[in-house]
């Protein structure tokens, strides 16, 4: 899923490549992705994109003078593709198509199952309803970083992706900041030292401008292809069994469903490995501990 970093990578690149244009026309390919009937998707056709802005991971175009606005989710694998003029939607993975006088805006979605979503909102009180209340990181300081990390007990890795306590992260990033900040995803937002949310908030900030910035930088003037969860200069996440960049320890994860933990057992848990629910309670006694017994028993 796009979070904050390869959202505002759209952003920039949709202010550079249609805003200030008229949105000519929109050709949708299935009536699922439109979550919304009132204002009609039509509304938007003949306006001009004034300006985008991010709610959580939400994209949104402000069209025109008047409070229209449409509403984008990607969720996991949509994602916008810059074509030429009258570009066809590509069958199966195909949503929608954005049409300008200068080239076509598809949106697409690899994915079995069609959960991406787009409404048409009319006024600042109907788009105010679309934010989940988690505080912006970038803009915010230690004090209100630390009171909404620990307004209830969490894990650190729910606290960081849950759009109710901090906007805009989700799984890749999270793997990314809690590595930075050497803790252990499991550890309870209430045992944190006046130390750990210092360094927390300091990795969590530092983490996402700094991947903005590369996204940014690789892409260049041209429109984003491939926007991933995963990349090559991730320290962990997506990098299981590679070395750590920090102490060559092999990452580990957890997995549960569609989403996966990955962490440094060395730099954030201690050299203990943590129990995946369902696997641990089907092994027991079983379950490896430490990395030496894991170890132990790849050598066995």
């Amino acid at each position: 899923m796009p979070e904050l970093p390869d959202v505002e990578l759209y952003l920039s690149a949709l202010r550079t490549h249609v805003g200030g244009r008229t949105l000519e026309r929109v050709r949708l390919a299935t009536p699922f992705l439109l979550r919304s009937v009132e204002p009609p998707l039509n509304h938007a056709e003949g306006r001009v994109v004034t300006g985008f802005r991010r709610i959580g991971k939400r994209i949104v175009w402000e069209l025109g003078a008047e409070e229209l606005f449409l509403v984008f989710h990607l969720m996991i694998a949509g994602r916008f593709k810059w074509r030429d003029r009258g570009a066809a939607i590509p069958r199966k993975v195909g949503l929608a198509a954005f049409d300008f006088a200068h080239g076509t805006l598809l949106l697409t979605e690899v994915a079995t199952q069609k959960r991406a979503s787009l409404h048409v909102v009319e006024g600042a009180a109907a788009l105010a309803s679309f934010n989940p209340g988690g505080l912006e990181v970038m803009t915010s300081d230690h004090g209100t970083f630390a009171a909404a990390l620990q307004r209830e007990s969490h894990t650190l890795k729910r606290a960081l992706t849950d759009p109710h306590v901090l906007s805009g992260i989700g799984n890749a990033y999270s793997d990314e900041i809690l590595h930075r900040a050497r803790l252990s995803p499991f550890k309870l937002t209430r045992q944190l030292t006046a130390e750990d949310i210092s360094g927390l908030h300091s990795a969590t900030t530092a983490t996402l401008a700094e991947w903005t910035a590369r996204l940014k930088d690789e892409a260049g003037d041209t429109f984003p292809e491939k926007v991933t969860a995963f990349h090559e200069g991730m320290a962990v996440h997506g990098r299981f069994g590679r070395p750590c960049p920090r102490c060559s320890t092999a990452v580990q994860r957890i997995v549960h469903g569609e989403h996966e933990v990955n962490y440094c057992p060395t730099c954030q848990t201690g050299g203990r490995l943590l129990a995946d629910r369902a696997l641990s309670k089907l092994l027991k006694d079983d379950w490896p501990k430490t990395l030496e017994e894991l170890e132990r028993r790849k050598r066995a």
